[in-house]
């Protein structure tokens, strides 16, 4: 029987993908969970919506452009409306908040991130990019002001389930699982012409289209290895990404007798998200269970680097520390937007990366401060090199 007591979360990026299934298992929980707060990037529309359907005591658009019209459009509601970045940071610090789910894309969550980790929040993290910018940083805050992160990621959630009631001393490595995405058997030669379009039909997940690029690229896979590296404390030599294109086992935990744990289900993000909201406890739910009758086969490849250059560079960053990482997430974050807009080619992508963290200045101990700072000029410097392609 679960001893649960209702929990008021910060839902941040409640109109993505993460924040939309986030806000479907408080609906489908309203005893156990309220959606307290609410904040979206520039999608008012839906986040008006939202406001009608759960009622947050606060709302907060990040386009301060669309304020007046938030404002206007839930004015008949009993919500706090606010606009703007530093409003999205202080909802996360918020005494009455239990969890912040950290749902917003890229490195625009680093901040609120790090409000709730000051405020000794349990953070509930989908946004892989705050450890990929800032890990070290982002732990060192967690143990001095008593945070906890529960990751949602399904990769690192199936990773922190095998991990519970076991010594971390018992570690012998880490298996990420990667589907592969939609270009696993194109030749090098045919990913030259693939198209956005093409790279967002992603096989097994449903995703947003920043996080779906990764997945085609394997970049995803790479800020997971970084992630990971951050969450468990884990060396990144034990950290092994394997394909399994089936996206049924999540990950794998080896243990040094030589034993593995895995977790497994269905590709279904909604599973992970409850479950960092209900930690130690387990709901029950109306998730679609695994019929192992319709997957009679589970197969496992090695990525190819060849193809896949993104991968490497997450290791190499890692190895390299400092601002590196944060560097690597600020190129990729335009190349992205740059693809998504047919400006350049996806391997193109890659190529734009390497060249970003070779000219980018390297910080061996870097501040907040300066991963600000780096992650303006990696922005840069990047946007440059796709303006000469």
């Amino acid at each position: 029987m679960t001893t649960l007591t209702k929990k008021n979360i910060a839902v941040l990026g409640s109109t993505g993908s993460i924040g939309t299934q986030a806000l479907e298992v408080i609906g489908a929980n309203p005893d156990h969970f309220s959606a307290y707060a609410l904040t979206a990037g520039f999608n008012v529309d839906l986040l008006i919506q939202q406001c009608r359907r759960f009622e947050p005591e606060v709302v907060v658009i990040a386009d301060e452009s669309k304020y007046q019209y938030l404002k206007e459009a839930v004015a008949d509601l009993p919500v706090k409306v606010f606009a703007g970045a530093d409003a999205i940071a202080q909802v996360a610090e918020m005494e009455v908040v239990d969890i912040v789910l950290t749902a917003m894309v890229g490195y625009s969550g680093l901040k609120p991130t790090i409000h709730a980790v000051k405020a000794g929040k349990t953070i509930a993290l989908a946004n892989k990019e705050t450890l990929v910018v800032a890990g070290e940083l982002i732990n060192d805050l967690c143990e001095k002001h008593k945070a906890s992160i529960i990751p949602v990621d399904s990769e690192h959630s199936a990773i922190f389930q095998c991990l519970t009631g076991e010594g971390a001393d018992t570690v012998e490595q880490l298996i990420l699982t990667a589907s592969g995405g939609p270009f696993r058997t194109m030749s090098r030669e045919e990913l030259e012409y693939v198209t956005p379009s093409q790279a967002l039909k992603h096989p097994n997940w449903e995703m947003g289209a920043k996080i779906t690029i990764d997945s085609a690229s394997m970049m995803n896979k790479g800020f997971e290895v970084i992630e990971a590296k951050w969450l468990f404390g884990v060396d990144p030599s034990r950290i092994q990404v394997v394909v399994h294109p089936q996206s049924i086992i999540h990950s794998m935990v080896q243990f040094r007798d030589g034993s593995i744990k895995a977790q497994l289900g269905l590709p279904d993000m909604k599973l992970p998200i409850q479950y960092a909201f209900t930690y130690p406890d387990r709901l029950v739910s109306n998730f679609p269970r695994l019929n192992f009758a319709l997957y009679p086969q589970f197969t496992f490849e090695q990525p190819d680097p060849e193809k896949f250059r993104n991968l490497a560079y997450a290791y190499y960053a890692l190895d390299k520390a400092g601002n590196m990482p944060c560097i690597l997430n600020a190129a990729n974050e335009v190349v992205v937007a740059a693809f998504l807009k047919n400006r350049i080619g996806f391997l193109q992508m890659s190529d734009i990366i390497e060249l970003t963290m070779d000219k980018c200045s390297f910080i061996n101990h870097p501040t907040y401060d300066d991963y600000v700072r780096t992650d303006a000029e990696a922005r840069r410097i990047a946007g440059e090199f796709i303006q000469t392609t």
